[in-house]
């Protein structure tokens, strides 16, 4: 490990020469994610099967170190094309970011996500890209580092992987419907912890490290009442910014994080902690 020193310092969190990954790189954090790695000295492919993006991040995706490869993270075929496409450009990727994920966005509605009526093509949806998507890209990316230099895979959850929804903070006073956080979302982030600890073990005499972050909420323009209710659960009493988690990405994509594996980083501002 690098000597402390303003040297030492941009050694141990630096990132040149490294080719980064990152799944649903054109999503809310994931464009955070791919500025963040970029800025830090990598070159930085987006696995994304949007081919829409807003007008700020194009200005990412034109500029130098930075490539956009359109992915189905649920389609082991393309992960593979697209891995050959990159390592052909830049070489063998070092990071592997597991950003690629969905959510059900509030609904109201009568039923409002039961769990006693909700339906099974909506649990195999969310499983199919958070968990067997994260699956995928660590069997075919991780493979490759594990071939190579090794690396350092970093798999996204949410504190919905660590404790139950409080469904309090999506009540609404003025809906007429229920609106309830379905099982599936939780399901498929409490699994990312397994699929963490399992590769950690499995591939740590290869050098590839795997670790996962986990998030809190993050501000996105969300309604006033949401934002007071999940707010008043936190203790630092307000949602995260969404760049407030790349210094996390940073650490655990550097040497800064040589000697940690199959750990789980929880970012939350203090929500789990209640």
């Amino acid at each position: 490990m690098p000597a402390l020193g303003k040297d030492g310092l941009k050694e141990m969190f630096g990132l040149e020469g490294r080719v980064a990954i990152v799944t649903g790189g054109a999503g809310l954090l994931g464009r955070e994610f791919v500025k963040a790695l970029r800025d830090a000295g990598a070159k930085v492919a987006v696995f994304d099967i949007q081919t829409k993006y807003p007008q700020e991040f194009e200005k990412v995706l034109l500029g130098k170190n930075v490539a956009v490869y359109k992915t189905d993270v649920t389609d082991k075929k393309s992960i593979q094309r697209a891995l050959k496409a990159i390592s052909k450009k830049w070489g063998t990727p070092q990071i592997l970011v597991n950003a690629a994920a969905i959510d059900i966005p509030p609904k109201y509605s009568k039923k409002g996500n039961l769990f006693e009526t909700y339906p099974e093509e909506s649990l195999e949806k969310i499983m199919d890209v958070n968990v067997k998507g994260t699956f995928l890209c660590s069997q075919t990316i991780g493979a490759a580092m594990a071939k190579g230099k090794g690396g350092s895979i970093i798999n996204i959850s949410s504190v919905y992987g660590e404790v139950s929804p409080d469904q309090r903070i999506y009540v609404r006073k003025k809906e007429k419907g229920t609106f309830i956080k379905p099982i599936s979302y939780c399901m498929s982030k409490g699994a990312i912890h397994s699929i963490t600890k399992y590769l950690a073990t499995y591939w740590a005499k290869k050098n590839v490290r795997v670790n996962t972050v986990t998030f809190g909420g993050v501000f996105s323009d969300q309604d006033k009442e949401f934002v007071k209710n999940y707010s008043s659960r936190v203790p630092m009493g307000r949602m995260a910014r969404r760049d407030e988690y790349n210094g996390a990405i940073l650490f655990l994509a550097s040497d800064a994080s040589s000697y940690m594996t199959g750990a789980n980083l929880v970012i939350d501002g203090g929500y789990t902690t209640w």
